[in-house]
């Protein structure tokens, strides 16, 4: 596959950021930029264009010239429901694109090849769905999604409260594609003060391979 189809990307920024101190970490600096400008920057080029899925005020993402997209269903629903909204919002304002890729605002080492690789393994496995993984782990909310699974996707959240990604996905069939751990795991996320710490170490790192 030499370009991938028209993509919508959604940075999923609508958690309560519990273990940060409820501090709004998609704005939490990292190398001089918040977690959210490192994430656009990785996922934009790759996609038709990039929303931001985050609720309260939007506002306070004023400098970032990106739709910001709230949850569809009250409560805060989690990723799954960044993921819905994100589809609804597709289908009413970017009717001409048939896919989303999700990714966290607290994942600043997105691959560049993100979006590529997602839509080949959904091709060649034929499968609805594609979602990253590193090492041994599979990140669920860093996916492919098809914007016809929306109905599908409402009515498993509110009919049936579910809440997991994961459970959603063993509805569907669904592809994986593998990324190395080093020297960066891409998919490494922010949670703590602490993971703040070692991001820094890394982007260093990154900076460095980068640069040789």
């Amino acid at each position: 596959m030499s370009l991938p189809p028209p993509t919508l990307g959604v940075i999923l920024a609508g958690g309560l950021s519990r273990r940060m101190g409820g501090n709004d970490k998609a704005l939490v600096p990292l190398a001089g930029r918040t977690l959210l400008e490192h994430a656009t920057e990785r996922l934009a080029p790759q996609c038709e264009s990039v929303i931001l899925n985050a609720n309260g005020d939007p506002s306070r993402f004023g400098r970032m010239p990106i739709p910001v997209v709230p949850d569809s269903l009250p409560d805060h629903p989690g990723p799954l429901g960044g993921i819905l909204a994100a589809l609804e919002w597709s289908a009413i304002h970017r009717p001409n694109i048939a896919w989303i890729v999700s990714a966290p605002a607290d994942t600043p080492f997105i691959p560049r090849d993100l979006v590529l690789k997602l839509h080949e393994a959904q091709q060649e496995s034929l499968k609805p769905i594609a979602c990253a993984a590193s090492g041994s782990q599979t990140h669920f909310a860093v996916g492919l999604w098809p914007i016809s699974l929306r109905h599908d996707l409402r009515y498993s959240l509110v009919e049936k409260g579910m809440r997991s990604i994961r459970d959603w996905l063993n509805l569907h069939e669904h592809a994986e594609v593998s990324w190395p751990v080093e020297p960066i795991d891409p998919f490494f996320n922010i949670n703590t003060p602490e993971d703040l710490g070692h991001a820094e170490i890394l982007a260093h790192q990154e900076r460095l391979n980068d640069g040789a």
